[in-house]
């Protein structure tokens, strides 16, 4: 093994036996954990400053008479950390939230304990003001706490035994908007001085004398409890481990100064002494991943990795992604100075997001050998258990490209793009979230995000727009989509009571609008940034009438939140709030189309000056049903009438859901242009926004994985906690097509086969207990839980 080597050590449960495998899962804590302060305490290296920046190194000897049948601990950091035991990395975390929710993880690390002398260890960083925007903190610190006094043991504390290393290797390369020149907020490169690391320091043999004994900085808290003395509040992880896998090594694309297979990973390659050399790798596709650089020899030659989703023309323009000639990379960077040992492999503490990366190599007296360039792809561990198969081979594509896109955005919490972000913002979360229902039945990650944007609410009420984030901001209509999230899950999880508990932070959200209302009944002036959708026409993403007041769109969305909010009120025991939001929807709904109606377009203006006209204003009129029966005649104007400000993929996915409510399912195949067009320019995921984008990889774009199932295939929940199931397919152009959805009972499977023009065969199957309704051309027919077949 290279555990003496590895910077630091990334092998995974991947790569364990299958009972140490075992050490990854979250178990079941000590009940007493929760309610009382702990008998641990944080830890950090004595004279460390605790919130710069700083990379330590935690060893503890823990000598056993045999293997422990469990041996269960419960392990956090402050900003992250790295578990070993016996030079086996055992997990990672904590997971992301706020300093009120803290996350800790849980292991049961006795396949890896034997009889002797063990060794637990633990890098742990502070970025301190590189930190990602996404990363909450309070000060350097590591907890390690047993989970009944037969690990107590490994109790971290005063005169508790850890020994600690301020590692001074490593030196932070600021990334950021400054040196990016485009927002970007995910940490810093890192660079590593190889003659300075503590190589061999997850051995159990490694001498360690010459180690700081740890200091205790604080006392561990669980949240809740009466005498709190800790600024973090410690809470179990919700999700479960992230993934982490190997993939394919890059392969050479152009090279300079030395020589390399071109089409071939680099692999045995000599960098002669006193050169210098690059190569230009290529994934072939965007992945998210810890590169792995193995090395030998070349002592003082420094190495930098270079990482970025595109290439760029020397306009600083992306062209077809698959191009080369004439292109060059701009992107972040870590480094590398090899210090001449033999089989040095050098990784990153943060994963990096890239198709192609950059390796420039300068070698000093010695030369040096790159054994090889490989990553370890991690995320969030989806597994795709939804299928959709058609006659139309090219929705394949789209399908497999949308899922690489969802898988990328989604982590420790999701995010809006891995490259530039990793925030989790509730615009993308919202569509993320249902297609992790649909694609993965998975939703552990969404329910998590629900709970965070309601731990982010200010005091007025709205949530933020993305949480966890150190910096806060707001963008008061993600506030509407969180609560159309909130409804989402309680149409297809049900939990009543987790939903009751939201209705507060709902009502908060609702009555924050509802006292910024103008004479009219439509938005007043607005503060913060409302954000709606990346049109060229609206500033910074901002539609007329939002800011000074008069928004049909903004005021739109009120109702459509709203209207959600009150069917929730309504089934969960409160009638009269649920009056209140209908109808304070019903009057906000009346004044956006006695103000803004045009006449002679047909159409809703963006506001009462009825200059300008949109498709989002009248995609909203058509979900807020503020059109009843006429909802084909708008949507058709909608998308005939070119002098609309157009949607871009963002609002694509309310534009379809407009669609579906005026019966156009049918011609949702029509609007995939955009997607075909980005696979026409060699994406490998789908982008923030049309060309020229920021993002390569984001999100929201992602939706058609929902609308294959949800509209092509109809299947969507017609009751709270998807009791009952509606399948409506709109085939469009296909003749035959078939799927299959998780649902919380199993899976919902369906085949459909066209026949003439409105002939339909269907077989249908339903998880036991399940009943729906199968809706074709207008005609209903009651469906039952079991197989079925139904002729049209």
């Amino acid at each position: 093994m290279l555990t003496s080597r590895i910077i630091p050590l990334v092998l995974t449960c991947l790569f364990l036996t299958a009972d140490a495998r075992a050490v990854c899962a979250q178990g079941p804590v000590n009940l007493v954990l929760l309610s009382e302060q702990w008998d641990a305490s944080w830890i950090s290296a004595p004279g460390a400053d605790p919130k710069g920046f700083g990379v330590y190194h935690f060893r503890k000897s823990l000598r056993l008479a045999g293997r422990p049948e469990k041996f269960v601990v419960h392990v956090s950091a402050d900003n992250r950390y790295k578990l070993y035991v016996n030079g086996v990395e055992t997990g990672s975390g904590p997971s992301r939230g706020d300093l009120w929710h803290w996350r800790f993880e849980t292991y049961d690390l006795a396949p890896l304990l034997g009889e002797g002398v063990n060794q637990i260890a633990a890098v742990v960083w502070n970025f301190g003001k590189h930190v990602p925007y996404a990363q909450m903190t309070w000060e350097t610190g590591f907890l390690m706490q047993g989970d009944s006094d037969a690990e107590s043991s490994v109790n971290t504390g005063t005169d508790s035994g850890w020994k600690v290393l301020d590692d001074k290797s490593y030196s932070p390369i600021p990334i950021n908007t400054s040196t990016m020149g485009a927002f970007t907020v995910v940490g810093p490169g890192e660079r590593v001085d190889g003659h300075r690391y503590p190589w061999g320091w997850l051995e159990p043999g490694f001498d360690d004398e010459g180690w700081a004994d740890a200091v205790q900085t604080a006392l561990a808290c669980p949240r809740g409890i009466r005498w709190m003395r800790s600024h973090r509040h410690l809470v179990p992880r919700t999700i479960p481990p992230m993934e982490l896998s190997s993939q394919q090594a890059p392969v050479v694309r152009r090279m300079e100064g030395a020589g390399a297979a071109a089409g071939k990973p680099l692999s045995g390659l000599v960098i002669p002494a006193g050169s210098k050399a690059k190569f230009l790798l290529d994934q072939t596709r965007l992945t998210a991943a810890y590169p792995l650089l193995a090395l030998s020899g070349g002592r003082d030659a420094r190495i930098r990795l270079t990482y970025a989703e595109a290439l760029v023309d020397s306009a600083g323009h992306k062209a077809h992604r698959d191009s080369v000639d004439g292109m060059s990379l701009f992107g972040y960077y870590d480094e590398f100075i090899a210090d001449g040992g033999e089989g040095r492999v050098f990784s990153t503490l943060w994963w990096r997001t890239f198709r192609y990366l950059e390796l420039a190599i300068s070698t000093g007296d010695q030369a040096l050998v790159i054994d090889s360039l490989t990553s370890l792809y991690t995320g969030y561990p989806f597994r795709q258990q939804a299928e959709f198969v058609s006659d139309d081979r090219s929705l394949k594509e789209i399908w497999d490209v949308g899922w690489r896109t969802a898988r990328l955005c989604a982590g420790e919490t999701y995010f809006d793009c891995p490259y530039y972000e990793q925030l989790n913002y509730v615009g993308d979360t919202r569509i993320q979230a249902l297609i992790s229902l649909y694609a993965a039945g998975d939703g552990r990650l969404a329910r998590k995000a629900i709970a965070q944007f309601d731990d982010s609410r200010l005091p007025d009420g709205l949530t933020q727009s993305r949480y966890p984030s150190y910096m806060t901001q707001v963008i008061p209509p993600y506030s509407l989509f969180w609560v159309a999230m909130v409804h989402d899950w309680w149409m297809y999880r049900g939990e009543e009571d987790y939903i009751r508990s939201l209705l507060p932070g709902i009502r908060g959200v609702i009555d924050w609008f509802a006292s910024r209302l103008d004479r009219s009944g439509m938005n007043g002036a607005l503060p913060w940034w409302n954000f709606a959708d990346w049109a060229d026409e609206y500033d910074a993403g901002v539609p007329p009438g939002a800011d000074e007041g008069g928004s049909a769109l903004i005021s739109l969305q009120l109702v459509y939140a709203a209207r959600m909010a009150a069917e929730m009120a309504e089934a969960l025991g409160s009638p009269g709030e649920a009056e209140r939001y209908g109808l304070l929807a019903d009057r906000v709904g009346k004044a956006v189309l006695a103000g803004c109606w045009d006449q002679n377009r047909g159409l809703l203006a963006e506001t009462p000056a009825r200059r300008q006209f949109s498709q989002h204003a009248n995609v909203m009129a058509v979900l807020t049903g503020l059109f009843p029966g006429r909802e084909r005649e708008i949507m058709e104007r909608v998308l005939t009438d070119g002098r609309l400000i157009q949607c871009t993929y963002y609002y694509r996915f309310y534009l379809n859901r407009a669609l579906k409510a005026a019966g156009m399912g049918d011609i949702y195949l029509d609007q995939l242009k955009p997607w075909y067009d980005m696979l026409d320019i060699g994406l490998t995921t789908f982008a923030e926004k049309p060309e020229p984008t920021r993002s390569d990889c984001h999100a929201w774009s992602a939706s058609p994985l929902y609308d294959f199932l949800a509209t092509v295939c109809g299947v969507t929940s017609d009751a709270p906690g998807f009791a009952r199931v509606q399948i409506a397919p709109s085939l469009g152009r296909l003749r035959e097509v078939s799927c299959k959805v998780p649902h919380p009972g199993g899976f919902i499977t369906c085949s459909f086969k066209r026949s003439g023009k409105s002939g339909l065969s269907a077989e249908v199957e339903l998880p036991d207990g399940v009943v729906g309704t199968f809706v074709w051309q207008g005609d209903r027919k009651p469906l039952s839980s079991g197989r079925q077949t139904l002729q049209f």
